[in-house]
């Protein structure tokens, strides 16, 4: 279900109000470019300062474009167990092939605390999860014998892995082998190794700006073509970073606005890039070819 490049979306406002028709286009750019799958309100889709309103109605419309045509994995992630499982089950309702739940931010719980966490919504929720464990956000990290365990529920099929931490992926295999257990990367630079190391896809930042080029080097590998998918992550390695010159989404927008694909605004506390930041991406942009 979960083997290629799939775009973190950004979630596009308007004069501070959710741009629906923007959001409408990228879904269908994401699509024809080759993204084969969607996450709507992860972390690039500023979900922090999405309203419940606001998050239900961006899950809905990307589905509603998305028609089936590729599979559409709502982030439903919280520190509230109880708000992540209310999420997960509003994602199933509108027909979400999956949900994406991220460890628990701010309350540091413990291994036996993220178990207990994602036990939950599992009980509670009849949908594939993927876990999201990205330690530079959560400030706790979902440690491979956990993730082992989890791997033995019935709706826990994956995870998004952003710890850039290769290893973890052979550790991982080997402690659900004879499981299907999808592992994506959640970290574009190092997406290509995570692959080589046994991984099937990416929840990119970067293919919300450069969707075919993403969607090219995974199936490169998928063709056994390594070469290719050298080179084209060589072209797109400073794309990757410069989607960081700035704290996220910020240069996402900014390209997508300088693309004429929707505005580049961003909510607080995230600002936009400043000159500084702007002229790395578009140095990035250049070198990528993505104008």
């Amino acid at each position: 279900m979960f083997n290629g490049s799939i775009p973190a979306l950004i979630t596009p406002f308007k004069q501070g109000l959710f741009d629906r028709a923007a959001f409408a286009n990228l879904v269908e750019r994401q699509i024809a470019e080759g993204s084969i799958g969607l996450v709507p309100c992860g972390t690039t889709g500023e979900s922090a300062t999405l309203t419940h309103a606001e998050h239900r109605e961006v899950v809905e419309l990307c589905i509603e474009v998305a028609a089936g045509r590729v599979p559409v994995i709502a982030g439903a992630g919280s520190n509230s167990t109880a708000e992540a499982i209310e999420l997960a089950a509003h994602a199933k309702q509108a027909g979400a092939d999956a949900a994406l739940v991220i460890c628990p931010y701010y309350n540091k719980p413990d291994q036996a605390g993220l178990e207990a966490h994602f036990t939950a919504i599992n009980d509670a929720v009849s949908l594939p999860l993927l876990v999201y464990n990205v330690p530079g956000r959560t400030a706790c990290d979902l440690l491979p014998e956990t993730v082992c365990r989890l791997a033995k529920l019935p709706n826990i099929v994956g995870i998004k892995d952003a710890t850039g931490d290769l290893g973890r992926v052979s550790m991982q295999n080997a402690g659900t082998l004879g499981e299907q257990f999808f592992q994506i990367s959640g970290d574009d630079p190092s997406a290509l190794g995570h692959r080589s190391m046994g991984g099937l896809g990416c929840i990119s930042v970067s293919a919300n700006v450069a969707p075919a080029m993403c969607a090219a080097m995974h199936m490169a590998v998928d063709d056994g073509d390594l070469q290719t998918a050298i080179a084209i992550e060589a072209r797109m390695i400073d794309l990757h970073l410069a989607m960081f010159a700035s704290p996220s989404p910020g240069p996402a927008k900014y390209v997508l606005s300088r693309l004429g694909l929707c505005e580049p605004d961003v909510r607080l506390p995230i600002t936009p890039p400043d000159t500084d930041a702007r002229e790395a991406i578009d140095a990035a942009m250049a070198k990528a070819g993505v104008l």
